[in-house]
């Protein structure tokens, strides 16, 4: 998904916000911001942690500066393991304009050292908003992994696949009720945008106004 390509297709489908959360890594959301502006779409740094326990955390930051001092943090906290680019495709590093600068060598399909709590501390440390990823998957999900919603660290927003059907969820999970929902694509091609999405009301594209409509909105969906 090169930078312009994607970009595109988000025009296309009338997305004005989004955000890239790469596997462990930031090193790409440089590029894709870049191209991001240009088209006049918001933009949001960001990453998918996967913690000790395989767990998949979004973390979402309104500081540049601020998620760049987290990536650095995270990549350290990866295992000294190198990528098998055969099994996992190759890790590449990108400009705006899809050229290669790096491959990058470490396997960033690893979990990284910190646990579920360690992990939520220091990304919340550096100013970054944490969202348990795809809690419905049967893998990699806050409950797939634990098998149950922990007390703390707490999340008032979690993140649901794209076709989920959240009432038929809530009934399997009522302790998750009172919480709010975000539907995302989790696009790994082209063709998967814009098959979830969420419509919110916001003064500014921003996470801490993210924030504030997960506060006010009713203890549901966040999807209007």
């Amino acid at each position: 998904m090169a930078p312009f390509d994607l970009v595109s297709r988000l025009r296309e489908l009338e997305i004005n916000w989004m955000a890239i959360t790469d596997h462990n890594s930031m090193a790409n959301c440089a590029a894709y911001e870049k191209v991001a502006k240009m088209a006049g779409i918001r933009y949001t740094w960001g990453v998918e942690m996967q913690t000790a326990e395989e767990i998949h955390m979004l973390v979402y930051f309104d500081d540049k500066e601020a998620a760049q001092s987290f990536d650095k943090e995270l990549y350290a906290a990866l295992p000294p393991i190198d990528n098998d680019p055969d099994f996992f495709g190759d890790q590449v590093v990108i400009d705006e304009n899809a050229n290669i600068l790096r491959m990058e060598q470490k396997a960033l399909s690893s979990s990284v050292y910190w646990d579920l709590s360690e992990a939520v501390s220091i990304a919340r440390a550096h100013g970054g908003y944490c969202v348990p990823a795809h809690v419905d998957a049967g893998a990699n999900s806050i409950l797939s992994q634990l098998g149950f919603m922990p007390l703390e660290p707490e999340f008032d927003l979690l993140g649901i696949t794209a076709r989920l059907n959240l009432s038929s969820f809530l009934k399997q999970h009522p302790q998750l009720a009172g919480k709010a929902f975000l539907r995302c694509s989790d696009a790994h091609y082209l063709s998967d945008l814009g098959s979830g999405s969420t419509r919110l009301k916001l003064t500014d594209a921003t996470v801490a106004d993210l924030i504030s409509a997960v506060h006010k909105a009713p203890r549901t969906e966040i999807i209007i």
